[in-house]
């Protein structure tokens, strides 16, 4: 029974990122998400008690997943330009994945306090790894920096998510190089 519950509710988050990625926020309902898993809306309530539940759910399983990736893109690099740079283009490259199209949408959204506390705390780590990178560039309010590229990445990212009139590509390398331009700032 355990096992049948825990492949309903995988079933269930799996559908939310799939509403969240074709519609944001909106379309994160309990009927579709009845309707997407062929579960009763009363089956849904079982397992989530409000939309913000299924969103907090999703951002503790899909964040570390992509906090991870852009982890390791940066662990590849050496210097600390390459790390802020590796930071920024995989953030950017990830906007196409499915996971992180979710975590796209629920950052942009109203989250209750709970969610947003969640995000941050995943945001936190890469956010840490960042201000390393920084302080090792000599930057002497590392954090303040740190904030404000992430504000960078998360411009760029809504702009890809547009669907803007700039390919992605441009649009990552404008970020990029606008990142390592202000960074030496």
């Amino acid at each position: 029974m355990a096992e049948h519950r825990s492949m309903q509710r995988a079933a269930l988050l799996d559908a939310a990122r799939s509403l969240l990625s074709e519609g944001g926020t909106e379309a994160l309902t309990f009927p579709a998400l009845a309707e997407r898993t062929g579960l009763a809306r009363s089956s849904v309530y079982e397992y989530f008690r409000s939309r913000a539940a299924v969103v907090e759910e999703l951002c503790e399983v899909d964040f570390p997943v992509w906090a991870a990736e852009v982890e390791v893109a940066m662990a590849a690099a050496r210097e600390p330009e390459g790390k802020i740079e590796a930071y920024v283009r995989k953030q950017l490259e990830l906007v196409g994945d499915r996971r992180h199209r979710a975590v796209v949408a629920i950052s942009a959204s109203e989250l209750d306090a709970g969610a947003r506390e969640k995000i941050r705390g995943a945001h936190g780590g890469l956010v840490a790894m960042i201000v390393e990178a920084l302080a090792d560039l000599g930057h002497t309010e590392p954090r303040l920096a740190a904030m404000l590229l992430q504000g960078v990445v998360d411009a760029a990212v809504r702009r890809i998510e547009l669907g803007a009139a700039e390919h992605p590509d441009a649009i990552t390398e404008a970020a990029v190089s606008m990142a390592l331009r202000g960074v030496r700032g």
